[in-house]
């Protein structure tokens, strides 16, 4: 009897690693379906669908401004990009998901183009990391999001110091 309980046992534990295994790609993918969707939105211009995409308690991180930890201020930082996007997209090219399933982090690239005050239109691409997590209702929220230019710094234009 023992031997079979513990044959039991056994099984239905490699039949849930098989699960959680075979689960994961799966949650990869939605993930990265997720983020092209909030893509997709920013792209549109779209304000709240794309402040939509954060957590209740999220902290935004962009370029040389203060961090955004309300939606407030995250939907300020938002708007101040739309009003001078001409045109923008980020994609994913890696997903990772933590062992509990609860959290993952999606890292990529973006490409971005804007008008200065003059309407000069100016190029940035760069990379970003979001990190997602599960809410208790099930769905997938960001909780941090940071991106950064791969573009040198201009030079400056203040003499140097000897």
């Amino acid at each position: 009897m023992r031997t079979k309980t513990l044959l039991i046992t056994v099984a239905l534990g490699l039949a849930t690693a098989a699960n959680c295994l075979a689960a994961e790609p799966q949650l990869e993918q939605a993930l990265r379906e997720l983020d092209a969707q909030w893509s997709t939105a920013a792209a549109a211009k779209d304000l709240e669908k794309t402040v939509s995409y954060y957590s209740d308690d999220a902290t935004v991180l962009p370029p040389n401004s203060p961090a955004a930890t309300t939606k407030d201020a995250i939907r300020k930082v938002w708007q101040e990009t739309f009003a001078i996007t001409v045109s923008g997209s980020w994609k994913a090219t890696r997903v990772e998901v933590s062992q509990s399933g609860d959290m993952a982090w999606v890292t990529g690239t973006y490409d971005w183009k804007t008008k200065d005050a003059g309407g000069k239109t100016t190029s940035d691409h760069g990379n970003y990391l979001a990190v997602y997590e599960k809410q208790a209702d099930g769905a997938w929220k960001c909780g941090a999001d940071v991106w950064n230019s791969d573009l040198p710094l201009p030079a400056s234009t203040a003499p140097e110091k000897k």
